[in-house]
């Protein structure tokens, strides 16, 4: 059993959800946006580690995953993408959490099954698979996105983790 904090880096909003992964059975644990109110960059920047601190405090995850960034047309946004992934993964690493990245695609793909999904797509299966009343915000439900793909990640590791190991005995015996 894990509790997973996924985060949907943003500069100006970012996204977050926490869950608990126990085998199969996914649990919604909470989830929300990041919003920043600074101006300037540095400030917001600041605006996020703190944000990330204060929802590691409160939920005490094992694991941060967080979205990789991805090529964007124009450097100026890739860049300050990279600095706000920089501002909430250094939260989880001064908490001693271990760090996953993902792609963007392999995330839709964990959730609705295809790479190319939009937004209103991810927040219908993420509010299916988790059982939620109500569609979360689009920024909150990527980054619950981002903790379910971390979740079967994990799982479809551990289970060839499981079989391998077993081959190897076999083998041997």
């Amino acid at each position: 059993m894990s509790i997973i904090l996924g985060i949907d880096p943003g500069s100006r909003i970012t996204g977050y959800g926490v869950i608990r992964q126990n085998g199969r059975h996914l649990q919604y644990l909470g989830s929300g946006c990041i919003r920043m109110s600074e101006k300037e960059l540095p400030g917001r920047l600041k605006q996020i580690y703190a944000g990330v601190s204060e929802i590691i405090t409160q939920f005490q995850p094992d694991v941060f995953a967080i979205e990789q960034v991805f090529m964007s047309k124009n450097a100026d946004s890739a860049l300050k993408l990279g600095q706000a992934r920089g501002s909430a993964i250094v939260a989880a690493v001064n908490a001693d959490l271990p760090v996953y990245e993902y792609a963007a695609r392999l995330i839709k793909q964990a959730v609705t099954g295809t790479g190319g999904a939009d937004k209103a797509q991810v927040q219908h299966m993420v509010m299916s698979m988790l059982k939620l009343p109500a569609k979360p915000q689009a920024d909150a439900a990527d980054g619950l996105g981002v903790a379910i793909c971390h979740a079967n990640t994990n799982k479809t590791l551990i289970a060839l983790a499981g079989k391998a190991t077993s081959a190897r005995r076999g083998r041997y015996r």
